[in-house]
């Protein structure tokens, strides 16, 4: 019997809840598995004794990085981490986008404005500023050119912090098209959703957004698709990806631009998508028998003591 962490984080204000959890929970011990929910930072998990910890909902890992990828340095020494610990450490760093686009991926414009640099922000047509390590649209807000000063204040907290600032042009599209996320699970089209617009004018940058309005399923274009594709065909060393989200936006041609990646812990909106709970489930449970076999083989190939 395969035995199954689903990782996830801790209730706290601004966190939500991830109803994924208890559906993944189920379906698991019902295809033959033991599947725990486990805290990223319980200092009680013994990630040694998972035959796979599955990253889904460590939504407060954001605010801290380097505690959380050091967890996942120490969980893949013990266990099969999904996604691996390479892509982990990577993808927590939104200038990812830069290596894509030289990469020849179609992304969303980005600067980035790390704590110390000159600031050169648009005078001609609205943007948007993020931090290069965040995710729920923490500290996101959208800023027309007269905005500036509010701009930098929002620079200066974030640079206080240590953040590294992204500065990027505002999509206009996006209040027509939405944005679009496909889904990627077992290295296949999983399905896809569409959602509206998060960063409305004049929302300040440190207040709750909702981070996912109005999602619905969504069937991708094949222009879509390709961008989808070329961005996972373009993560560094090529490694085997359990699940993947693409979120793509239309640039201003009309043709779909890279807003993010992520590589970490996708929200999956199974209850949108219920006829996807089989596909994840048997993409866990095949992760989780090939660690097994190599943990099984490293075994026999030790012997008895």
């Amino acid at each position: 019997m395969p035995r199954i962490a689903l990782v996830t984080c801790r209730p706290a204000p601004g966190i939500s809840a991830d109803l994924d959890l208890p559906v993944l929970v189920e379906a698991l011990e019902q295809a033959g598995a033991e599947a725990r929910a486990v805290a990223w930072d319980d200092p009680g998990a013994d990630w040694g004794g998972f035959d796979l910890a599955v990253i889904r909902s460590t939504w407060d890992y954001s605010w801290r990085v380097a505690e959380f990828t050091e967890w996942a340095e120490r969980c893949a020494k013990a266990t099969r981490l999904a996604n691996p610990v390479e892509v982990v450490r990577w993808n927590v760093d939104k200038r990812y986008l830069g290596q894509l686009g030289a990469a020849g991926v179609p992304v969303v414009p980005t600067r980035y404005v790390a704590p110390g640099d000159p600031v050169d922000l648009p005078v001609d047509h609205e943007f948007v500023i993020k931090p290069a390590s965040g995710a729920g649209a923490r500290f996101a807000a959208r800023y027309t050119p007269d905005e500036r000063d509010t701009a930098l204040r929002q620079l200066a907290r974030m640079h206080a912090e240590g953040l590294t600032a992204m500065v990027q042009p505002y999509m206009r599209r996006i209040d027509a098209g939405g944005e679009r996320a496909l889904q990627f699970f077992g290295g296949r089209l999983l399905h896809a959703g569409r959602k509206g617009a998060v960063l409305a004018p004049g929302i300040a940058y440190d207040e709750r957004k909702v981070a996912h309005p109005g999602i619905a399923p969504w069937t991708p274009t094949p222009a879509e698709l390709a961008v989808a594709e070329s961005a996972l065909a373009a993560v560094p060393g090529a490694p085997e990806l359990l699940f993947a989200r693409v979120d793509l936006v239309d640039g201003e041609d009309g043709e779909p631009r890279l807003m993010e990646l992520e590589l970490v812990e996708p929200n999956l909106f199974l209850r949108l998508h219920p006829e996807s709970v089989a596909a994840v489930t048997e993409a866990i449970l095949a992760a989780a028998a090939g660690w097994a076999a190599i943990r099984s083989r490293a075994c026999a190939a030790v012997g008895p003591r």
